[in-house]
């Protein structure tokens, strides 16, 4: 009679590398660029002292790069945006690491609080915006890189907004 109790390694496991997946200096999916970001959001050393912020536009920085991916580091004062944009064919996770922002897409609007997380795909399009009376700071991976940040008219998702205002069971999550 076969169990799982039957089941037995004889000698070291570590002994048969070819069983074992070899460690990955650079993450490659979706859960190990979230994994990455959650990291450095952790580790307050790595971003803090480089925060500024600008009261005439969004401040932003290039805080590392690696094989097919870039990290940015940016800060929003209250009332800063980001237009209704696209990120052409790069996917994303966004990482508040302090203060609060407002997400708004065609479905609706979510508020993300410090260590909220948002992974997105291509074709994503999205309003960041610091509508909170004290200022943030969020974390942004791209893969690949970003190379283009495509607005959108913002007509689209007014009327969204709107149709989703006037019905009660429209997708709104906050």
């Amino acid at each position: 009679m076969n169990s799982d109790s039957d089941l037995q390694i004889a000698g070291d496991i570590l002994e048969v590398p070819h069983l074992l997946q070899a460690p990955r200096e650079h993450p490659v999916t979706v859960a190990e660029f979230a994994g990455l970001a959650r990291s450095i959001a952790a580790d307050r050393s790595q971003w803090e002292h480089l925060v500024q912020y600008d009261a005439t536009s969004r401040w932003y920085h290039r805080l590392r790069t690696g094989p097919g991916y870039e990290v940015w580091l940016l800060s929003w004062v209250p009332g800063q945006g980001s237009g209704l944009h696209g990120h052409g064919r790069s996917s994303g996770v966004l990482t508040v690491l302090t203060g609060a922002l407002t997400e708004r897409t065609e479905r609706g609007t979510r508020a993300l609080g410090a260590g909220a997380q948002r992974v997105f795909a291509p074709g994503y399009a999205h309003e960041v915006v610091n509508d909170a009376l004290e200022p943030a700071v969020s974390l942004h991976v791209y893969f690949p890189g970003l190379t283009e940040m495509p607005m959108r008219p913002q007509s689209s998702m007014a009327d969204s907004a709107r149709c989703a205002a006037a019905s009660p069971s429209a997708d709104v999550t906050a």
